[in-house]
């Protein structure tokens, strides 16, 4: 069953990114198969204080617009170039709080993940937040997807208890200046698919 509304409007992005652990991401491909990971690594993103934030600032772009809007929608932006990335928006419209997937342990069409993360391990199939996108055919489209509809989805997969998870400073933020040290990042200890820089 799809994870309600009011899992994603709480108002602590912190709550959201450590209860993500554990939830099952399902992107169908286009003949409805699902294709889907257990989230093992997240990241919280609290604008616009947040200097880390996207919208740091009240920052509002063409890019940045999907973090204002209601919890429970996707937030797909691309980096340097050629990576997507997913994101979860939380709390409610206009503030910009969303949760980075940075990892997931694949579960469930795994020969489709297979394929297009061809040559790779299957420990590197979805081991970061650019590699998972690959693997689940997240792309810019489904950039303001409703969580709650049947392109991509987020449900109840495993059950994480308080003491299998870790917490430190999020990855590649530099920038951020007192906000770089902040413990933001969740992932479940011991978990051979949380991403290389993330252990």
């Amino acid at each position: 069953m799809k994870l309600p509304r009011d899992f994603y409007t709480r108002p602590d992005v912190l709550e959201v990114a450590r209860d993500l652990l554990g939830k099952k991401l399902v992107v169908p491909n286009r003949n409805g198969q699902r294709v889907a990971g257990i989230i093992v690594e997240t990241e919280a993103y609290r604008g616009p204080e947040d200097r880390a934030s996207h919208a740091y600032g009240g920052r509002r772009t063409n890019r940045t617009e999907t973090m204002y809007g209601i919890g429970g929608t996707a937030y797909v932006y691309f980096v340097y170039g050629m990576y997507n990335q997913f994101n979860v928006v939380t709390n409610v419209q206009n503030t910009p709080h969303a949760v980075l997937v940075r990892a997931l342990e694949p579960v469930e069409g795994l020969e489709i993940i297979k394929r297009r993360r061809a040559g790779r391990s299957e420990y590197e199939w979805t081991s970061g937040p650019g590699r998972l996108c690959i693997a689940l055919g997240i792309d810019r489209r489904l950039d303001k997807a409703d969580l709650l509809g049947d392109r991509v989805w987020l449900e109840d997969g495993i059950s994480i208890s308080p003491r299998q998870i870790a917490r430190g400073p999020r990855i590649g933020i530099d920038y951020a200046e007192r906000w770089v040290t902040k413990p933001w990042r969740f992932w479940i200890k011991d978990n051979p698919f949380v991403s290389r820089r993330g252990k």
